[in-house]
């Protein structure tokens, strides 16, 4: 995953995260050796727009409103007035007379760290921990970059033109030839993503590199895996997951503000309205390229109408039976220990054969790259419990019979349970 570091999380974000996590989960349970990363976009056009917001609102607090002009392409957030005003009440005016350069370059200096902690609790309190945090400037900073650039251009896929240089992506695939360098020697951001995976692919050796980028970076896959090609390296070593936006919806409509703040709806805002359980099964229930209308009053429902409930609350009744026959002193014996055969009714065959496709949803959702997948078979799963709970009596019945219906009660609340954990969503012993 990454994100513009100069703000808070958006629902893209929000989405592309349960997304990569859950593909991460998924690969790891199926036998890869996966590598969590975040690419930190902290180099480029907009560090210098943050720096540049920051430096108007710094000023304009300072000496009020019509000292200067707020850039109308800045960053308009609250987030930026609040850096400007912290940064002052420690440090006071001693910006107000430096270099405008050296100014801004103080200010994110203060405030970009700040962004960095909100963005890694914010993703912390949505279940997601990265092994990797990786600095998009680290790669100007090692001269990765420049060197990638070079070597490109000692390959013949760099020329000059109108005073740029350029990548002749026309010549791997693409529809048209892509800018690396600008005419006033700036790097594109096109120029460190190449860098950054050639970074993956020989620095650090990794034999498979998956991006989840939203729907508006759809034209860039072609130009990636072109440069990978240029590069010498296999452009089928690299898969990108392009994920569609969300809608939310309150009420019926489509809500685009916080509840709380009045404002943008941001990850943390949703978390705090709807919880992590709902937020990274809802963002996991549809295929990653198609749209996803996300019910804001639906997440919140404690009502089997509410998927993530109904899933929830079939593994917290499985374990509420079981506590009541424990209590008993019945406890489910070994698979092996039970006659299996005597499960004839259809409600128990279907919810065996259902248990018995796990092992081949997680091989398809790794080999897919989709784990909504298993949102979708978690949910038959509760669903056949459910139908089963209803059709088969556990306790009352002869024993043999009874120890056969507990080894496939105990089978599902594992399987509801192992899904759930590959989600990283809670699986409640009681509701």
């Amino acid at each position: 995953m990454s994100a513009n570091p100069t703000g808070p999380l958006h629902m893209g974000n929000a989405r592309g995260g349960a997304l990569g996590d859950c593909i991460a989960s998924v690969l790891d349970a199926a036998g890869y050796d996966v590598t969590r990363e975040f690419y930190i976009n902290d180099a480029g056009n907009q560090i210098e727009k943050f720096g540049i917001s920051l430096e108007a609102r710094y000023i304009q607090l300072l000496k009020g409103e019509d000292a200067v002009e707020f850039p109308e392409d800045g960053y308009h957030g609250e987030d930026i007035i609040e850096h400007a005003r912290d940064y002052i009440r420690q440090y006071g005016d001693v910006l107000l007379n430096m270099d405008p350069e050296e100014r801004r370059k103080k200010l994110v200096e203060f405030a970009l760290p700040k962004n960095l902690t909100s963005i890694r609790e914010t993703l912390e309190s949505y279940g997601i921990k990265y092994d990797v945090w990786f600095s998009e400037q680290s790669l100007y900073d090692s001269g990765e970059v420049e060197d990638t650039l070079k070597i490109l251009s000692e390959r013949g896929y760099t020329y000059e033109k109108d005073g740029a240089i350029w990548l002749k992506t026309s010549e791997l695939g693409c529809e048209k030839d892509e800018v690396l360098i600008r005419n006033n020697g700036v790097p594109t951001y096109f120029a460190s993503d190449i860098a950054y995976h050639r970074n993956k692919f020989e620095k650090r050796k990794f034999d498979w590199v998956i991006n989840l980028w939203g729907a508006d970076h759809h034209g860039h896959v072609a130009r990636m895996k072109g440069a990978m090609k240029a590069l010498g390296l296999d452009p089928d070593k690299l898969d990108v997951v392009i994920f569609q936006l969300v809608r939310l919806y309150r009420n019926g409509e489509i809500a685009r503000m916080s509840k709380r703040t009045g404002k943008s709806i941001t990850l943390s805002d949703l978390l705090e309205e709807v919880g992590r359980d709902a937020a990274r099964f809802f963002f996991n229930m549809k295929a990653s390229g198609n749209h996803l209308d996300f019910d804001l009053d639906l997440a919140v429902k404690k009502s089997n109408e509410n998927p993530v409930y109904y899933v929830q609350y079939a593994h917290a009744r499985i374990c509420s039976m079981m506590r009541i026959l424990e209590s008993e002193g019945i406890r489910p014996p070994g698979v092996g220990e039970a006659n299996l055969r005597l499960l004839r009714k259809t409600e128990e065959l279907e919810l065996m054969r259902k248990l018995a496709e796990y092992p081949e949803e997680i091989r398809i959702s790794a080999q897919t790259l989709e784990p909504s997948r298993l949102t979708r078979y978690v949910m038959d799963v509760a669903g056949l419990f459910h139908s089963f709970y209803n059709a088969c009596r556990v306790k009352g019945e002869e024993e043999e019979l009874m120890k056969a219906r507990l080894v496939l009660v105990d089978c599902t609340r594992t399987v509801i349970r192992n899904v759930l954990n590959l989600l990283s969503i809670e699986a409640p012993e009681r509701m």
